[in-house]
């Protein structure tokens, strides 16, 4: 196996070129149009081929959990005044790598032809080709995040997701709506972005780079706690700044309140950029500078982030009833319960939950699109996204029905589904972090609670939309019947494929793909066993060779012994983790179907009324509706209360100080200057120097003419009285 830039760049470069060429052809309309949609399916199509090669060299290539290969360049080099600034840029891949490109790349192939279907009624708004134009750019984008070796080509990447997005929200730009929703999102999300930038600052200042490499050996040889920033260890706040992105880019308390609003983009988006990809980007970044995190002590912060905005979300989840509202809440929520994975040192739940839900969640915007294109409302000339306006569209949409139960299954953490594996393994990693540390009790509560909530909404949001008896019979009349459509159909049965257990919980590493993991003798999942944090005192597996070219096969770390000293256990710490994932795994089995069960009971079975429950709880449930009222806080509290007054404060310094006195002085400065410029120049230059000038020659030019006077009599006296002048000097 041997990678280098050349060889791994088209996974990037593919779709990049489709942006460049779809950027002309877009704008022609017609054949242009199509040629252009058709190259951006082609080229994310081609991308996966080349993610497939790398995923199958690195996890069936059985290779060890430190196993990587980093290869870079120096971008630019600037030496001036004894100081050196060198930028390299490269590729660093290892096994999250390797299984973040194939995820990426195959969820963006089955949500570019799903949008083939979706997008076909903007053909004649010339809107279609702009659409994958910015796919195109957004997808190149995060596989360029994905292979970076350093956080200044991340920073890169980063800001054109962020700007695809952008694009992408206000794509209906006709609605006004959507102005405002991209807006917010922009500058939401810019305020985690100005810490990210300088956190990097801070890191580059400290130990002249920010490459991935550099950081881990720093980390190891204690320059990140020996150094101080504010007070404070370099890792403390250089992990907290870089955090910040985190929070802002996966929607994290307190910025979570963009998500929501960017649901007006299209559909396919939604299902890529804003539940699939970019905002697990964030979750993904703070997996890479996890030494950081944990070096700073930073990892009960980043775990009650992640608990408050998994248990806070899912609660407004519960009683939204716009189909892709309780998508864009559960989504605010299934990325919190990444980010207390992380938070609880559970770093390989939470990739592996980045993982499932990429996939379940994709799947699931395309099958709520797959919904809302179907339904029509005759009076609006809108498609019908109230989930009270539905029910009864199993007997309509078989297959989108089987696929989003799938989902359903899934994201509700229910056995033998892939949220089972993933987001469960994080409650219990929550539920043993708890045990050495009581403070970690209230995230690992929060947890669980939300996973309560999410099985209940879930289903809540089932029942509602595709059981019971139809609630509009002319929106379910007018629905349209399920046709044999591929490209709408093949993506959602195959993404729904992928939410089964047994992807993630078997072995791909000679043993067969189901094979179940065995702890007691040494044996794990393919996730568990190649998915590992960078950890203090190993980082001289990272260090790089000659030429930054590095290439490290680490194999004997592979093998596993009874009690897992990879990981460092003893066999008492073992039995006690072990315990607790059990305790745990049963509490989230019992918590996932009462959460079924109550929502079977209020909205499948009407045994219990709803309305009770919000009469009981009205004041919550306005609060809840509200959504805890942060946007009203942050209008009234922050922008009115603290930006506005701030901004008047400004406008009164700029009109009574900088106008008055700069600007309006300045002008009377220039007038006083002029006056005596132009005295000056009247006196001096015009009347002296000009006018006295012409003056002077005229009255030499009399004097001379009076001895030019052309009569020889004249010219014979001056002629006598010069001899008779010369004649007395001599």
């Amino acid at each position: 196996m041997d990678y280098t830039i050349s060889s791994v760049a088209p996974i990037v470069l593919l779709p990049f070129f489709a942006f460049v060429i779809n950027a002309f052809l877009a704008r022609k309309g017609g054949k242009a149009t199509i040629a252009a949609v058709f190259l951006s399916c082609a080229a994310i199509a081609g991308s996966s081929v080349y993610a497939f090669r790398i995923f199958k060299d690195f996890v069936w290539g059985n290779y060890a959990t430190n196993y990587h290969i980093h290869k870079f360049f120096t971008w630019f080099d600037l030496n001036g005044g004894g100081q050196e600034f060198t930028v390299n840029m490269g590729i660093y891949i290892d096994n999250m790598a390797a299984v973040m490109l194939l995820m990426v790349t195959v969820v963006a192939t089955m949500i570019h032809i799903f949008s083939t279907y979706y997008m076909k009624d903007d053909m004649h708004y010339g809107r279609n080709g702009r659409f994958f134009v910015y796919m195109s750019l957004f997808t190149s984008a995060m596989l360029g995040l994905v292979l970076s070796d350093n956080l200044f080509s991340v920073f890169i990447f980063w800001e054109l997701m962020g700007f695809c997005s952008y694009s992408l929200i206000g794509f209906y730009y006709e609605k006004e709506k959507t102005g405002n929703a991209n807006v917010k999102a922009f500058m939401t999300t810019r305020v985690g972005d100005v810490f990210f930038l300088l956190g990097i600052v801070a890191i580059w200042t400290a130990i002249g780079s920010v490459g991935f490499v550099d950081i881990y050996n720093a980390v190891d040889s204690g320059l990140f706690t020996s150094t101080k920033v504010l007070g404070m260890p370099l890792a403390t706040f250089a992990g907290l700044c870089i955090f910040m992105g985190t929070i802002g880019k996966s929607a994290q308390f307190p910025l979570n309140v963009w998500l929501p609003d960017a649901m007006n983009g299209p559909t396919p988006c939604s299902a890529l950029i804003h539940a699939a990809t970019m905002v697990a980007a964030g979750v993904y970044l703070s997996l890479r500078i996890y030494p950081l995190l944990e070096v700073g002590e930073l990892t009960t912060f980043v775990a009650y982030i992640g608990g408050i905005t998994a248990f806070g979300a899912a609660t407004i989840a519960l009683v939204q009833t716009d189909f892709k509202a309780v998508l864009a809440f559960s989504t605010i929520s299934q990325l919190g319960y990444m980010v207390l994975g992380v938070g609880v040192g559970s770093y390989n739940a939470a990739f592996m939950h980045l993982i499932t839900h990429a996939i379940f969640k994709a799947c699931l915007f395309l099958s709520a699109g797959s919904v809302i294109h179907s339904l029509h409302d005759h009076h609006t000339h809108q498609h019908v996204q109230e989930m009270p306006r539905m029910g009864g569209l199993r007997h309509k949409m078989k297959y989108t029905w089987i696929a989003m139960w799938c989902c359903t299954l899934a994201i509700a953490g229910i056995p033998f589904f892939s949220g089972f594996v993933s987001k469960d393994r994080i409650l219990g990693d929550a539920l043993v972090a708890a045990t050495h540390n009581p403070v970690m009790a209230v995230p690992a509560a929060l947890g669980f609670l939300g996973a309560l909530l999410t099985a209940f909404y879930m289903c809540r949001m089932m029942f509602l939309a595709f059981h019971g008896e139809p609630r509009d019979k002319e929106v379910y009349d007018h629905t349209h019947e399920e046709k044999l459509s591929w490209n709408r159909n093949a993506p959602l049965l195959f993404l729904s494929i992928f939410t089964l257990g047994v992807w993630f919980s078997g072995s791909l590493t000679g043993q067969g793909l189901v094979k179940v993991a065995d702890y007691k003798n040494g044996k794990y999942e393919w996730f568990q066993t190649l998915i590992e944090a960078p950890k203090k005192g190993n980082f001289e597996n990272y260090k790089r060779e000659a030429f930054g070219n590095t290439d490290s096969r680490v194999k004997d770390s592979f093998e596993m012994t009874k009690y897992d000293k990879q990981h460092g256990l003893s066999e008492a710490e073992y039995h006690h983790v072990h315990k607790w994932h059990v305790i745990g795994a049963i509490a989230s089995i019992i918590i996932a179907f009462s959460g079924v069960f109550i929502a079977a009971m209020m909205y499948l079975w009407k045994k219990w009324d709803p309305g009770f429950w919000v009469k009981t709880f009205n004041r919550y449930y306005r609060t809840l509706q509200n959504k805890y009222y942060m946007d009203e806080l942050y209008i009234k509290g922050m922008i009115q209360g603290m930006l506005l007054p701030f901004n008047n404060l400004l406008a009164k310094l700029d009109m009574g100080i900088y106008d008055r006195f700069v600007v309006d002085g300045s002008a009377v400065a220039t007038k006083f200057v002029m006056k005596i410029a132009n005295w000056f120049d009247n006196l001096f230059v015009d009347t002296i120097m000009v006018d006295g000038t012409g003056a002077s020659v005229k009255f030499f030019n009399l004097v001379l003419r009076t001895f030019q006077s052309g009569k020889i009599q004249f010219y014979f006296i001056m002629i006598i009285l010069v001899l008779f002048g010369y004649i007395l000097a001599l």
